[in-house]
Order: structure tokens, then C-alpha cells, then sequence
């Protein structure tokens, strides 16, 4: 019989294998799901982890499509590291996309032509501001109030949908449009641009890895970083050392925000190049997962965001080519996820075969 027994230390090489374990056993629950299917387990399982790299085109979708949950994950990573549970990320990463794609379509209306090198960060500042005010909602609401930032975030997600309805319905709706709900093209001064010829993907990765780094840096070399672990950490030691759990709050909460806000920009001018209703498809949601593949660390993200942009675009390929369901894709997140929290017990216990005579005592 198998027991599970604490372990004196926590396991550091579990730490590090846990989300390949967790991996493994996704991979093996998704090839009896396609086996139940009807589908071919070893086909299906390619298509999911093996075409997103069969061409060039595809791998630069692949990072097209990991860049805003790299940018996103990592201001949750703050956030959680701080003990602050914010789980709205979706809700200011549509306020990202709604402030920089409002300064790009306001240029674009009235004519304006920028230097892209004052037209881009311009739009980009935009949107991180966005991503900062509507987390600011969720910090006001639980410093003042002691409201839950889990729930307050969360329902400010659907209140942040409804703006976008209400906008690209109404007042950003383009007259030239044939009334479907979108606005205008934005000007090509406002693009982010294409550093691979013949693909989309464009200089948002850059952003994204300057980002990791400015990450790392914010949370292992600065003093601010270390007093957001701490209360993370250890609340009560924070209060005794004088670290301000007000303070704690407001930074976890803007820098989270913020980053979201910069990853609805990027979107915005290098994805979308205008707004729609179905400018996200939930990736501020992924964006947990991802940030708990990646260990809450800036350079897991790095792959744990490759890792989820993979399995989406091979949900969109099996999809197209196999018949799957595209809820497919959501199921294997989900299992992922699940399967990395069982797998992370193994970094306090580990599993010891116990006799059977013990057993039946």
C-alpha cells in the first residue's frame, strides 16, 4: 500500500520536475481522450504538440500568441508572490486594448501621423495606464472596504466586456464598417512592427522578454520586490519589520494591471490593428495557468507560455484537420493544471510503499 510522508526539506528537483510530470500525464489522459474519441491517439497527439513547430509560419504563431500571456503572467506572478489574488487580469487587459487601441483610432480619425517611434509607445503607455485603473478599482475597493480582490477583480472582467460591447456598437463603430461591430483599421503608424518577413510576429516578443527581465530584476535584486515576498510570505513578519500591507497592495495590484494593460496594447497594434468584441479569447484567464506552470518565476513564464500557446494553436489544428472539439483545448489547460497541483504534493512528501501486515493494523 502507498503512504504518503512528509519530507524534511522541501524537494528542490521536485519543484523543477513537477510540471514536466504534470505534462507527461496530461499528454497520456489526452491520448486515451482521442482514443475514446474515435481519433488517433499518436495523430492527435502530434497535432497538438508537434505541428504549432512544423514551419516557420507556425512557430512564429506560436510566439504571436504566447507574447500577451508572457506579459500578463507576469504581473500575476507579482501578485501572488505578494499574496494578492488577483484574478481579473482578463478584465485589465480589455481596458489595455481599449485605452492604447482608443489613442490609435483617435489618431487614425483625425488624420495624425506620428513617427512610429512616438506613435508606438505612445499607444502602448495607453494601455498600460488602462490595465493600472482598472486594477486600481479592485485595490481601492479592498483598502478602503476590505472588499475581496478575488471577486472584485473577477466580476470587473464582465464590466470590462460590456465596455468593449458598448463601444465598438456604439460610439467606435466604423461608419465604413457595412454595421458589423468594429472600428476603423488603425493607421500603419501605429503597427508594431514585423521582425520576421512574411509573418505576424512582431516586436511584442521583444517587449515581452525586456519585461521578463525587468521582472526578475524587480523581484530578486530590488528591496521593494523583497518587501512583497516577505508579506506574501510572511504577513505578520512584514507588519513587525514595518513593510506597509497597504503599500504591498497598491504596487501588486498596479504592476499586475499595468502589465496586463501593456499586453492589451501590444494586441491592439500588433495583432489586431482595431477592436472588436472578440479581441480576447480569454488568455487573461490563461495566464494563471501559465503562471503557475512557470513556478510563479520570470523565465518559467517564458516556457510555460510557449507551452500553452502550443496546445492552443494545436487546438486550433486539430480542430481544422481531426474534427476535434474546440473545447478540447480548454479541457487539456484545465487538466494541466489540476495535474500540476497534484504533482507539486510531491515537493513536501513523498510516496513510501507500506506493508500490507501495517496496512491492516
Amino acid at each position: 500500500m502507498l503512504k504518503l510522508e512528509p519530507r524534511a526539506q522541501p524537494s528542490k528537483l521536485m519543484s523543477l520536475l513537477s510540471p514536466v510530470l504534470a505534462l507527461v500525464l496530461t499528454a497520456i489522459l489526452a491520448g486515451i481522450l482521442f482514443a475514446v474519441l474515435g481519433k488517433d491517439p499518436v495523430r492527435g497527439l502530434a497535432m497538438y504538440f508537434v505541428e504549432p513547430f512544423a514551419n516557420l509560419r507556425q512557430i512564429s504563431e506560436l510566439v504571436l500568441k504566447a507574447t500577451p500571456l508572457i506579459v500578463i503572467a507576469l504581473g500575476l506572478a507579482v501578485c501572488y508572490r505578494s499574496n494578492v489574488w488577483n484574478i481579473g487580469a482578463e478584465g485589465q487587459f480589455l481596458l489595455g486594448i481599449l485605452a492604447g487601441g482608443g489613442v490609435a483610432l483617435w489618431l487614425t480619425t483625425h488624420g495624425i501621423v506620428l513617427p512610429k517611434i512616438v506613435a508606438v509607445p505612445l499607444v502602448l503607455a495607453a494601455g498600460v495606464l488602462g490595465g493600472m485603473a482598472w486594477a486600481g478599482i479592485t485595490a481601492l475597493l479592498r483598502d478602503r472596504f476590505n472588499a475581496s480582490e478575488i471577486l472584485v477583480s473577477l466580476m470587473l472582467v464582465y464590466v470590462a466586456q460590456q465596455l468593449v460591447n458598448y463601444l465598438v456598437f456604439g460610439a467606435w463603430k466604423d461608419p465604413m464598417g457595412f454595421n458589423f461591430p468594429q472600428t476603423k483599421n488603425f493607421d500603419a503608424s501605429t503597427w508594431l512592427t514585423p521582425i520576421v518577413p512574411g509573418t505576424r510576429m512582431n516586436a511584442g516578443i521583444v517587449i515581452a522578454l525586456v519585461f521578463v527581465a525587468l521582472t526578475w530584476v524587480f523581484l530578486f535584486r530590488l528591496f521593494r520586490g523583497f518587501q512583497l515576498q516577505v508579506g506574501g510570505l510572511a504577513p505578520a513578519a512584514a507588519r513587525y519589520a514595518g513593510f506597509s500591507g497597504s503599500a504591498a497592495l497598491w504596487t501588486a495590484l498596479l504592476v499586475s494591471g499595468g502589465l496586463a494593460g501593456l499586453a492589451g496594447g501590444i494586441e491592439a497594434i500588433g495583432t489586431f490593428r482595431q477592436i472588436t468584441p472578440h479581441v480576447s479569447t480569454g488568455l487573461g484567464f490563461t495566464a494563471i495557468i501559465v503562471c503557475f506552470v512557470g513556478r510563479l518565476h520570470p523565465v518559467g513564464i517564458v516556457f510555460a507560455g510557449l507551452l500553452l500557446s502550443t496546445m492552443i494553436i494545436g487546438g486550433e489544428l486539430g480542430q481544422s484537420r481531426l474534427g476535434l472539439p474546440n473545447a478540447l483545448s480548454g479541457v487539456f489547460q484545465g487538466l494541466l493544471l489540476v495535474l500540476l497541483l497534484a504533482c507539486d504534493t510531491l515537493i513536501h512528501f513523498r510516496i513510501r510503499l507500506r506493508p500490507a501486515a501495517a496496512a491492516a493494523r
